[in-house]
């Protein structure tokens, strides 16, 4: 039986349509794919995040314990401040992409996918010194509030300002009177909050924010424009972008990667393969004949296969078909070609600079 968050009945009640998704019954969509990630671009969507994993350090050694199992440098971050990172393993490889929230040096609290929540708790317990992690999955529900008119919802039911909150930076508060972590994150390339609640004050926050929101547009996002509005963006989705074979270098993710930094899991072997050079790379291409690309089709070149696409969609916002995949570097550059193979036909692609979607 797959497990429900929170806001499983208020999913069926607003008429999603639910699938099992790592393990979760959630919503593929409620009105449409299109129709939902046109709103997110235009207006504001709502999406239940509840299934993701919480994981905290607390204590005297938490922001060094915490800041050696990951790529990105607490050490340099403010309080208040958020950083996407890699947590690797020995070969350099993704065991998962997470979140870090720094809110103190004595207390660190880490965003993990669904998929991997055990695993990387497992993990990271196993891995850390000097402070014992908790797994604090049980103990919040999240709703992200992304879109052009995001802002200013949750701002009306907030109960301070929130301007002093920037990109990547985290408050503590009341949404709708429902205590929050409040953080301006999210994975569509728009503006918005990530809300953070215990589970039971997790409807009454969601139909909150339908109802003060409904002027401005205001509907529930299922987990099928979820996707496209990442991929428009070419924001790694673990399990498909990168994984414990792929390191951040090749994945194009060497900014969230500190090698100056002090040792890291995985560290020594990003040092090596930065210097000789990475032998792969993950691309965006768009494709230039008629076909939609989809996640492990072959990439070819010169009938050979060289590579594999990761994600593909027809982009809703820029009405083409896009896709990401790993090719040779010296396929990588801008402009470069190759065919990807749809249903045993080869249609042919270009490298293309990413993110596909530009705002205006």
């Amino acid at each position: 039986m797959p497990k429900q968050t929170p806001l499983n009945a208020a999913h069926r009640k607003l008429g999603g349509r639910m699938v099992d998704f790592a393990g979760w019954d959630m919503p593929v969509q409620f009105a449409g794919v299109v129709p939902e990630h046109l709103a997110v671009r235009n207006a504001v969507g709502l999406f239940d995040v509840s299934h993701m994993g919480e994981i905290e350090f607390k204590g005297p050694n938490a922001l060094a314990a915490a800041n050696a199992l990951i790529t990105n440098d607490l050490a340099r971050a403010a309080d208040g401040q958020a950083l996407y990172a890699g947590l690797l393993n020995d070969q350099g490889g993704f065991v998962d992409d997470i979140v870090a929230y720094r809110f103190s040096p004595e207390h660190i609290f880490i965003c993990v996918n669904a998929s991997n929540a055990d695993k990387d708790f497992a993990w990271m317990k196993e891995r850390a010194k000097g402070c014992v992690p908790v797994n604090r999955s049980n103990d919040y529900a999240q709703i992200a509030v992304q879109g052009p008119k995001a802002f200013a919802l949750v701002q009306r039911l907030a109960n301070k300002k929130l301007d002093a909150v920037g990109t990547y930076r985290f408050t503590t508060g009341q949404v709708a009177g429902v205590d929050a972590i409040i953080s301006r994150t999210g994975y569509t390339g728009e503006d918005g909050f990530e809300l953070y609640v215990a589970p039971d004050k997790a409807e009454k926050l969601w139909f909150a924010l339908l109802e003060e929101g409904k002027g401005d547009g205001a509907v529930p996002i299922g987990l099928g424009a979820r996707d496209s509005l990442r991929t428009e963006m070419k924001y790694s989705l673990y399990g498909n972008d990168i994984d414990d074979v792929h390191t951040p270098l090749e994945a194009g993710l060497g900014w969230i990667t500190k090698l100056d930094k002090a040792d890291f899991i995985g560290k020594s072997v990003l040092v090596k393969q930065k210097a000789e050079g990475v032998t792969r790379k993950l691309v965006g291409f768009e494709l230039t004949e008629p076909g939609v690309p989809r996640s492990h089709y072959p990439i070819l070149k010169d009938g050979q296969k060289v590579g594999e696409v990761t994600s593909g969609t027809m982009g809703p916002s820029v009405k083409k078909p896009i896709g990401i995949g790993y090719v040779p570097t010296a396929l990588s550059a801008e402009g470069s070609t190759f065919h990807v193979e749809i249903r045993g036909r080869p249609v042919a692609a270009k490298v293309v600079k990413t993110p596909f979607y530009k705002k205006g």
